[in-house]
């Protein structure tokens, strides 16, 4: 364990994608904790040598459990007393419960707190996932402590950050990175402390890029998890529909397909599950263009370019609409090749788009150059801060970025190169956006969710699979990995 890490600042969501994608990787929330307690403890040993009596606050999460670890190593030196500031429950994680038995002789309730009697207080009250203002007894304790002027050590995060009732700390021990809005005067002084995550839980999209997907209400509607609208066919048919398919199969309630007369009826048998709206004339045009807005304003997020075909008229038509739409919008195939022509129509605009290598050198104007994985990643950024989007560059290994940060995606096989699965991914991003996903999250959560449901379709069809085997494994995946993150 390394006290002093050099890390960019992530933001606070990332933190339970670390802890989870690190389980992921084979490494336990235990030890986690373990590590986490003691480099706290090591830090107050080394930070404040003169200090004879260290009062321990702990809350019911695993924060609170990082507390209790640090109170047993500082034990061994220090007068240590701990302070409870609930009562042991159900609502306790297993392993905050598990430490806190190891430190029952150390214990008190916090109503026996007084900040005076210690030299030093280790704040374990509150960590990453607080939402909103601190509520009692945690709001007390603060104003308190604050009141006193006591040399605090935060774990994590001082308690209550980020909202305007937070501990005023010495400093701060934070774990593997420092949070994005941490600085000198709301933390303290900031000690970042490697705790054992592998850097690979936040280099690659794994389980935990899930906990960025919305929970959905237990009182959802009809409509409440998302509403999508494919833009796509004319010269084909399969694509507009697969996109649509597998936005309802990674959870949309609502999929609209919006496709061009000869492709209506081809896209209505491959399922009774998708609305599918006639557009006058065998391709898609500017004088669709009206229309596709009037659509587009009852949907969350709109899906274009598959299957849509390279005409002229197309392309200005995609153009068009792209400059005028209002929605979220996941960008592919024949669309991202009229966004590349014309990037100025994505000023503003919230979007993914999906390339591939020779589209990605279409949108952008430039060439990938290489296939290793870390310098396409650069490449991605620079072209994700130029089009102001989330790119998804599609291939052996996923580069996702939007242009600040950059995920790789590893799951997957070469067998994904059938025809149409880049169609389902269209539809598996666009159905996350509408469920209330961020775009960048949406991509890696959809990059990570493609792959596995890849994996599953091939140990069954093997180098046979096609598309719609895919779509069909997405639910396995969600239920997998989705209700894992929600722990």
């Amino acid at each position: 364990m390394r006290i002093s890490v050099v890390r960019s600042a992530i933001p606070p969501e990332e933190v339970k994608v670390l802890d989870l994608n690190a389980r992921h990787l084979g490494v336990r929330t235990i030890e986690l904790m373990e590590n986490a307690g003691a480099v706290v403890a090591r830090h107050v040993l080394d930070g404040y040598p003169a200090a004879d009596s260290v009062g321990v606050l702990c809350g019911r999460g695993n924060n609170g459990g990082d507390g209790f670890v640090a109170a047993r190593y500082l034990s061994n030196d220090k007068r240590v007393t701990v302070f409870t500031l609930e009562e042991p429950s159900e609502s306790m994680s297993d392993l905050t419960m598990e430490n806190l038995s190891k430190v029952r002789g150390l214990s008190k309730n916090i109503v026996a707190f007084s900040a005076k009697e210690h030299d030093v207080v280790v704040d374990a009250m509150l960590g990453i996932g607080l939402r909103g203002r601190p509520r009692e007894p945690y709001a007390k304790t603060i104003r308190n402590l604050n009141r006193s002027r006591k040399r605090v050590v935060s774990v994590d995060v001082p308690s209550g950050w980020p909202s305007d009732l937070s501990v005023r700390a010495d400093a701060t021990v934070t774990f593997h990175a420092p949070k994005k809005g941490m600085n000198r005067k709301n933390s303290g002084r900031i000690v970042v402390a490697d705790i054992g995550i592998p850097d690979e839980a936040e280099k690659y999209c794994g389980p935990g890029d899930f906990s960025l997907l919305p929970a959905r209400k237990p009182d959802a509607r009809k409509g409440d998890a998302g509403r999508v609208l494919v833009i796509g066919g004319g010269p084909y048919t399969g694509a507009p529909a697969f996109a649509g398919m597998a936005a309802m199969r990674a959870g949309a309630d609502l999929a609209f397909v919006a496709t061009p007369e000869p492709a209506a009826l081809p896209v209505a048998v491959y399922s009774p599950s998708l609305i599918v709206r006639s557009l006058e004339g065998e391709r898609l045009s500017e004088d669709h263009v009206t229309e596709l807005l009037t659509l587009s304003r009852s949907v969350d997020v709109v899906a274009i370019g598959p299957g849509l075909g390279s005409a002229s008229e197309t392309i200005r038509g995609v153009q068009r609409f792209v400059q005028r739409c209002a929605k979220p919008m996941v960008i592919d195939a024949d669309a991202i090749h009229a966004c590349g022509a014309q990037p100025q129509i994505l000023r503003k605009k919230s979007a993914v788009i999906t390339p591939h290598a020779g589209e990605f050198r279409r949108l952008t104007g430039k060439a990938l150059g290489t296939d290793d994985p870390l310098k396409r990643g650069e490449r991605v950024k620079e072209g994700a801060t130029k089009l102001r989007a989330t790119i998804l560059l599609k291939g052996q290994v996923d580069v996702i970025s939007d242009g600040t940060y950059i995920k790789l995606n590893r799951t997957g096989n070469n067998a994904l190169a059938v025809g149409g699965t880049g169609d389902v991914l269209t539809g598996l991003v666009a159905s996350l956006i509408a469920q209330g996903a961020q775009p960048f999250h949406a991509a890696r959560i959809g990059a990570f969710a493609m792959g596995l449901a890849g994996d599953l379709a091939f140990e069954e069809k093997s180098y046979g699979l096609v598309a719609t085997d895919v779509i069909e494994k997405i639910p396995i995946v969600l239920r997998r990995y989705e209700l894992d993150s929600r722990e």
